[in-house]
């Protein structure tokens, strides 16, 4: 004889639970953080708001103005995050947090997937036109297949 197991179905908890936005600031990457927000909100999933500061090849940078404007970005990043929030209040209630990692962006938001144990990522298309020819971080997040990737032109 064999058992039969019914699984039921839970309305609201079948969503993701962490959702993670990458930004770097370009306008795709912020309607990115919208989008993603959206999202965060219907599910009731917190946003992790995630930038990648890039990381100077050795002997690229002789000292900190590469580290200093990468934080510079990270901080206005934050700000521009904060005012969305609040001018949003009342309106739409979305846990967030704001993560910084370092290295390029692939394998910066891969791993900030996996630290957060992200159940979707979304990320902004790429602007470069030099993206189509090599692959931009979007597609390689695709096709990686770890996650669901929700790309936002």
């Amino acid at each position: 004889m064999t058992e039969q197991h019914s699984q039921q179905f839970e309305r609201g908890t079948d969503g993701p639970k962490v959702i993670v936005a990458g930004v770097d600031g370009s306008d795709s990457s912020l309607r990115a953080a919208a989008y993603a927000g959206g999202l965060a909100r219907r599910q009731r999933a917190l946003l992790a708001v995630v930038y990648v500061q890039p990381v100077p090849a050795a002997g690229a940078a002789l000292g900190a103005p590469v580290s200093e404007a990468t934080d510079e970005i990270a901080e206005d990043l934050v700000s521009q995050i904060r005012e969305a929030t609040e001018r949003s209040r009342g309106i739409f209630d979305v846990r967030w947090e704001f993560h910084t990692f370092r290295g390029d962006p692939y394998n910066g938001l891969v791993r900030a997937a996996d630290v957060l144990k992200a159940d979707a990522v979304v990320v902004g298309a790429s602007e470069q036109a030099g993206h189509r020819i090599v692959g931009s971080v979007a597609v390689r997040l695709v096709k990686a297949g770890r996650w669901p990737v929700t790309v936002v032109p």
